[in-house]
């Protein structure tokens, strides 16, 4: 099994000057301890259910091309894009400048989105649950189409775009891996099997994600997609790597039912000794799993 790190927590000592030396020293010591994604939040205010919306938060993408100049073998992405928050063309160049830049590193995490404050404060249009799963899909298809060799028009029903044109391409071929965040069973978990790479979901125990697990599958039958073709990811709460063994004991039986990476946050007020510390105390028996 692999090890994702999502840096969400920029309320740390020092202030807005020591954001830059933290997230630097926090992702190279993910890399370091054997993780194998780094991810950042896609927000413009910070969670209220982490901080206040007063608290820190930098912008996703611009940071995870900080992030790449300062790494050299760790996937990076952001858990999840928000498929309100740029125009699908920016965000396919976007993408692609990352994955160049960084060597072939970037992941495309998309999601609906669903932090209606932050949309409202700063002026930017939040349709329906509807319409968002439909620009959702659009997004995917324009990305795609944009990283493939049409550069013709795209005429759907939310976006049209005249010319497709990303020169250049990315390294990966056909693109970056694209990952879906989310559990919603009727639509979420269906995008996965028509569309992703991977998908990330909640940890939700061993019960509920067996579940999801196999709502997926069922999709993937439906669709005629290979399911075991998917990478399936969780996030999951810091608290569980307090103890290794019996986190690698809980992480065994995730695997057992497909779960092939599990993804945490660090710990505040010193995120990168968190990372070092728990890669160190996991040692290689997590990736044995």
């Amino acid at each position: 099994m692999k090890l994702g790190i999502h840096f969400s927590n920029f309320t740390l000592p020092g202030g807005a000057e020591a954001l830059a030396p933290t997230l630097t020293a926090t992702a190279k010591a993910a890399e370091d301890g054997g993780a194998s994604l780094f991810t950042l939040m896609d927000h413009w205010f910070q969670m209220e259910s982490l901080a206040t919306s007063y608290d820190p938060m930098l912008e996703g993408y611009t940071s995870l091309g900080f992030v790449a100049g300062q790494t050299s073998t760790i996937k990076l992405g952001l858990l999840v894009t928000g498929v309100t928050y740029r125009y699908p063309g920016l965000l396919a160049k976007i993408v692609t400048t990352l994955d160049v830049l960084s060597g072939g590193r970037a992941v495309l995490g998309l999601g609906a989105a669903w932090y209606e404050r932050e949309h409202l404060g700063l002026g930017v249009p939040y349709p329906g649950l509807s319409e968002r799963f439909g620009r959702l899909e659009e997004t995917i298809q324009i990305c795609q189409q944009m990283w493939s060799d049409d550069d013709g028009a795209y005429n759907g029903e939310y976006y049209h775009l005249a010319e497709t044109i990303c020169s250049p391409k990315p390294i990966q071929k056909p693109g970056p891996e694209l990952l879906i965040g989310g559990s919603g069973e009727k639509k979420t978990l269906r995008l996965v099997a028509q569309y992703a790479d991977a998908c990330n979901l909640f940890d939700v125990g061993l019960d509920g994600l067996t579940h999801k697990l196999e709502v997926l599958r069922g999709h993937c039958d439906d669709l005629g997609r290979d399911y075991d073709a998917i990478e399936k990811t969780v996030i999951t709460g810091a608290d569980r790597f307090d103890d290794a063994d019996a986190f690698l004991a809980s992480m065994e039986k995730y695997s057992s039912i497909g779960i092939d990476l599990v993804t945490t946050s660090p710990k505040a007020p010193d995120p990168a000794g968190w990372v070092s510390r728990t890669t160190e105390a996991l040692g290689s028996r997590l990736s044995e799993i």
